[in-house]
């Protein structure tokens, strides 16, 4: 007895004499190269932490956010803050600098700034009549 188990079926042929008659595999047809997508270029923004709001470039880190109003020299604007932390801070602090999103003096602040696909076109480019836009499409 030189198999297992006795049901037919069982290891009568092995799955590569099933699929193709035992021959070795045809070639896979490769493409010439990766496809390469279109990614959009990064650009470095802020963004106001108590809204959202797009900053634009060359904002006042000591001011206020034009939106919502929330001081941007904060500890929720900082690059070391983190909910996590110790006093929400990742630098050593000498004391918990409270609330958070006030005004503050602390020497160790710098603005977060994060990195983000531009997906926008600037406003420079975009016509002002939506006639204009249209006539663009098409034109040749």
């Amino acid at each position: 007895m030189d198999r297992k188990y006795r049901q037919s079926g069982y290891q009568d042929e092995s799955p590569r004499e099933k699929r193709d008659g035992g021959g070795p595999r045809p070639p896979r047809e490769t493409p010439l190269g990766p496809k390469s997508p279109l990614m959009p270029a990064r650009v470095t923004v802020g963004r106001c932490a108590s809204c959202g709001t797009l900053l634009p470039k060359g904002f006042d880190p000591n001011g206020v956010c034009f939106r919502c109003g929330a001081t941007f020299h904060s500890c929720k604007q900082c690059v070391h803050f983190d909910a996590a932390a110790h006093w929400e801070c990742t630098e050593v602090i000498p004391a918990r600098i409270s609330p958070k999103d006030a005004l503050n003096q602390c020497p160790l602040f710098a603005f977060r700034m994060s990195s983000e696909r531009e997906t926008t076109t600037s406003l420079t480019s975009r016509p002002d009549d939506p006639r204009k836009a249209f006539d663009n499409l098409f034109k040749k």
